[in-house]
């Protein structure tokens, strides 16, 4: 699997869980929505400081979210 597919599936589950919108965890992030909603989708491939802005958005080390794409990916 694409590692831009499986952030965007990551975090999909991982904002549901949480019980937020894309409009809340932008904000949280200091993101726009349809950022949120476009990396999601797995359409674009996160930079660094993103990973690190939407980790952060999720209260969660971004370290932990990155090992949580990783392990979607092996398992494909």
């Amino acid at each position: 699997m694409d590692a831009a597919k499986a952030f965007g599936i990551v975090v999909r589950r991982l904002r549901k869980e949480a019980g937020l919108s894309q409009e809340l965890l932008a904000e949280k992030a200091y993101l726009r929505r349809t950022y949120i909603s476009i990396l999601e989708l797995g359409d674009q491939q996160p930079s660094l400081s993103t990973i690190i802005k939407v980790a952060e958005g999720l209260s969660m080390p971004a370290h932990e979210l990155i090992a949580q794409v990783e392990v979607m990916i092996s398992s494909e």
